[in-house]
């Protein structure tokens, strides 16, 4: 009897999603209700293993109650920079334990690198790309290893950057064909404040002193009247994303903007 040939073992290298299963995607979904959206993602496991990525700033609750109504378990990525307002800190644990959500990952920079790139802890002064990239894009790279695809809360009305934002769109961030699910990407200013109400939930303490969109302390600043909420994030510099979310083209939702 011949033997049995042996299996070979192979790696796929091939994306985890492509280009075209967004745009069916968010054909797919398209007129569908927010709740229902995500009930179906999550219930159905569709985008596999997923994680919610927050910065428990302004407008994070919305998004954080409507998955912990699906499904609580959901693992929560946090980017604790070392930079972020005390504020944050505490609304972060607020929230986590208001809406019982169960699996909260708090991902810090490497020390190593801290040492060598931001030894003094100014780098956001000078180069804030690098600072961000440190504290933020590398940290979260790692944070997302294993997963298929992140939530986050992106919204279309924030600033011009994220006007053409789809449901569903490929993270460009690597070559893995991971999803990025935007859940809220059609919401406006006055639904989060609506659903806010609806639900009784706790505003950032620091919202109600100006602070439309909070991220690090160092690079926040107040919102001016006529001002679009994320002005206030590195004000003074050419610069209006963190490097996690790269802006969408207007004529294609999975296309960068170079």
């Amino acid at each position: 009897m011949a033997e049995l040939a042996r299996k070979i073992d192979r790696i796929d290298l091939a994306p985890r999603f492509t280009a075209h299963e967004a745009i069916r995607l968010n054909n797919m979904f398209r007129g569908v209700g927010t709740d229902e959206l995500l009930r179906t993602v999550l219930g159905e496991h569709m985008l596999g293993d997923i994680a919610l990525v927050s910065s428990f700033g302004a407008e994070s609750a919305a998004l954080l109650h409507l998955v912990a109504t699906v499904d609580p378990t959901v693992p929560v990525l946090f980017l604790d920079t070392g930079k972020h307002f005390p504020e944050t800190l505490a609304y972060r644990d607020t929230l986590i334990e208001r809406l019982g959500l169960t699996d909260l990952r708090t991902l810090t920079p490497d020390p190593e690198t801290l040492a060598k790139r931001d030894e003094t802890g100014l780098r956001w002064s000078y180069d804030p790309d690098g600072c961000c990239d440190i504290r933020k894009v590398a940290p979260l790279a790692k944070g997302l290893e294993g997963f298929d695809a992140s939530i986050t809360g992106r919204k279309a009305f924030q600033a011009s950057t994220r006007n053409a934002l789809p449901r569903f769109e490929i993270d460009t961030s690597d070559a893995v064909g991971r999803m990025k699910f935007n859940p809220l990407a059609d919401w406006t200013k006055d639904d989060i404040a609506v659903y806010f109400d609806a639900h009784d939930l706790p505003r950032h303490p620091l919202e109600a002193q100006g602070y439309l969109s909070i991220g690090c302390a160092p690079c926040t600043s107040v919102v001016k009247p006529g001002e679009d909420p994320r002005s206030g994030r590195w004000r003074g510099w050419d610069k209006t994303e963190c490097g996690i979310h790269t802006p969408v083209d207007d004529g294609d939702p999975n296309l960068p903007v170079f």
